[in-house]
């Protein structure tokens, strides 16, 4: 069952490391690697949700999300986003900017370098949002229950979020940006900064309002649908157990394609916080992304991961880690190793956590018996 299902994960994994390590050295293996575990452990949440929704599919729009899905999902948010990303910052052209990473891959890291500060600036606000409207949200599991119940009451202030998301941008830019880091020695970019982080905060909302919109579609298309399998049921005709289909299930398919991307965004902005090279952060959440589809199909097949209750927050509080990394790299210059290695770190502590959670209740259930 389970090389079945990652058995292609497996495969390209490999592929994917030898060829880095091939490549560019160990250097490139290792960050390849870190990437690769911070987007499985970032897009877990991400899977958890899809495999809840894509169980209500038929066969048909299950294969569909599961290939043309796919597609978007590592050629287009992982490979395409990033690529724009350099290009719009660094105001070159996206075949331009990646001849540039081929050919002339001394330039290309200056233009990476200048134009750091503006995409730190988008990638902190987008991902310090994300942190934030987590842990000011009412929870049935909290992980750090001593510092998530108070913010969960405090959560209840309305636009918190974003007013804290703002103050850490002003304090962004009169600090950081006053000397941000470039090619040629520090200058102030405070005023790129400023836009930088506000065209963040507006793609957070946007991103969240379009997933918002297809949810509530998607909820009028279910109650239609369970409207006609009532008056088939009144009047006497065989409902069908099969998922959905049609208008619902094309819904379905959109929000999930929503939802993924948005999903995808914390970990593509989050690797620039460990290494600028487009390539290897292609292979590393490349490698990540195929884990997510195995990971989703796996839990419609099983649905036993979600047991492990805390991740979800070990991968926000990595998450809100790398927000503030980024912030600070405007100026100040992070070792890639750290960087990572602080994300690895929270997310295997609230594994462990789960894992000692589970034992706890496992025990107590078999004391109750007894």
């Amino acid at each position: 069952m389970v090389l079945k299902t990652f058995g292609w994960s497996f495969a390209i994994t490999a592929l994917g490391l030898a060829f880095a390590a091939w490549q560019w050295g160990w250097e490139a293996f290792g960050v390849v690697l870190i990437l690769s575990v911070l987007e499985i452990s970032l897009s877990f949440d991400n899977a958890v949700v899809n495999a809840g929704i894509l169980k209500k599919m038929n066969a048909f729009w299950q294969k569909i999300f599961l290939t043309v899905g796919i597609l978007i999902a590592v050629f287009g948010m992982r490979l395409v986003f990033p690529v724009a990303i350099v290009a719009i910052s660094a105001k070159v052209g996206p075949i331009e900017a990646i001849e540039l990473a081929l050919d002339q891959p001394e330039q290309y890291e200056a233009l990476v370098t200048d134009a750091h500060p503006a995409i730190a600036a988008f990638g902190g606000m987008f991902l310090l949002m994300i942190f934030l409207d987590f842990i000011f949200e009412e929870r049935e599991h909290k992980w750090l229950a001593w510092l998530e119940r108070p913010l969960a009451k405090l959560g209840k202030v309305d636009m918190l979020s974003v007013c804290i998301a703002l103050i850490a941008l002003l304090v962004s830019a009169m600090t950081f940006a006053l000397n941000a880091h470039t090619s040629t020695g520090h200058q102030d970019k405070s005023a790129t900064v400023l836009l930088a982080g506000v065209a963040g905060l507006i793609t957070y909302l946007i991103v969240g309002g379009l997933s918002s919109y297809f949810e509530d579609k998607l909820e009028e298309e279910e109650e239609r649908e369970h409207e006609e399998e009532e008056k088939a049921k009144a009047a006497g005709k065989p409902v069908s157990a099969v998922g959905l289909a049609g208008k619902a299930a094309f819904f379905l398919f959109l929000y999930l394609e929503v939802l993924d991307a948005s999903f995808s965004f914390d970990g593509v902005i989050g690797a620039f916080a460990i290494t600028n090279h487009i390539f290897w952060m292609a292979l590393g959440l490349g490698i990540g992304a195929m884990y997510v589809r195995s990971l989703t199909v796996y839990l419609v097949r099983q649905g036993t991961l979600d047991d492990y209750v805390y991740l979800e927050h070990g991968a926000h509080y990595a998450i809100g880690a790398l927000a503030v990394i980024l912030l600070v790299t405007i100026q100040y210059e992070i070792s890639e190793l750290i960087t990572g290695g602080i994300g690895v770190v929270l997310i295997a502590l609230s594994f462990w956590s789960s894992v000692r959670r589970n034992k706890r209740l496992e025990l107590e259930g078999s004391t109750v018996e007894a």
